[in-house]
């Protein structure tokens, strides 16, 4: 296996798990992915913001103790990103509240976006920049990819440039193919769409591909997206086949649906 240097940029958080399991957990997309590359044998650096409290302080740890370099992770002088959730029977996750804490308008310095052009690829994950760090790393040439699922804001949407552009659209075949269309449209090279229980599929206008689930007994989704998303891009950075990527990421998305949270980890109680 080729050892890629990944950067993952943007949200982290802490999973708030509400009564009865009233644990918590570090999460977010960016820093799932960048968790995730490091297990997978990655050179994996991330680029994000944490508050001085026991949150970033959790935060911090367990990106080290995951292999994730740390260098220019950002502490701030507001609270640590936090999420709460209920875990419904079926080991699906809905999002009571969240508060983005100090990620809420975190931006890469100069020094930083310069040192993002050197790796072999870059995912932004949550990131309110009205698209600036796309913009750039794309101008530069690098290998982007961003989840427009985890963004909200019309300013954070945009796709023009990304490498890989994932996206979300539950389990609706129609829709599927719509967003797929839709993201090569706006100027993605690679459309790449979960499709929940059906699986996932993806094109860059010339290929289709397709996967579906691996069944396993979930615990719990949180995090199972982004487990994909880094199973897809390191996929891809070796160079296999398109479906392929998509078995790559179904794989260790199902893994990570066997335990709670987006990675193992111990939780803390709050």
């Amino acid at each position: 296996m080729t050892k890629f240097r990944f950067a993952a940029v943007g949200d982290n958080c802490i999973d708030r798990y509400r009564a009865p399991l009233s644990q918590s957990y570090v999460g977010g997309n960016a820093i799932n992915v960048a968790v995730q590359l490091a297990r997978l044998g990655h050179g994996s650096f991330y680029f994000g913001a944490i508050g001085r409290d026991t949150g970033g302080a959790q935060v911090r740890r367990l990106l080290l103790e995951n292999g994730v370099r740390v260098d220019h992770l950002r502490e701030c002088d507001t609270n640590t990103a936090y999420t709460d959730i209920d875990v419904t029977p079926a080991g699906d996750r809905i999002f009571v509240h969240e508060d983005f804490g100090a990620c809420a308008g975190y931006r890469p310095d100069e020094a930083e976006v310069e040192l993002l052009k050197t790796m072999d690829h870059v995912h932004i994950g949550w990131l309110d920049d009205g698209g600036a760090l796309r913009r750039a790393l794309s101008a530069a040439g690098v290998s982007v990819s961003q989840d427009v699922s985890v963004n909200a804001s019309a300013a954070d949407l945009g796709v023009d440039g990304l490498s890989i552009a994932f996206g979300s659209a539950g389990e609706d075949e129609t829709a599927a193919e719509r967003l797929v269309s839709d993201l090569l449209a706006r100027g993605a090279q690679l459309a790449v769409v979960t499709r929940g229980a059906l699986g996932s599929a993806a094109s860059d206008g010339a290929e289709v591909a397709s996967a579906g689930i691996r069944p396993v007994e979930v615990v719990d989704t949180t995090g199972a997206g982004d487990s994909f998303i880094a199973g897809f891009i390191a996929a891809r950075l070796e160079g296999y086949r398109l479906a392929e990527c998509l078995e790559a990421g179904r794989d260790l998305a199902a893994n990570t649906c066997k335990h709670v949270g987006g990675f193992p980890q111990d939780p803390q109680s709050f």
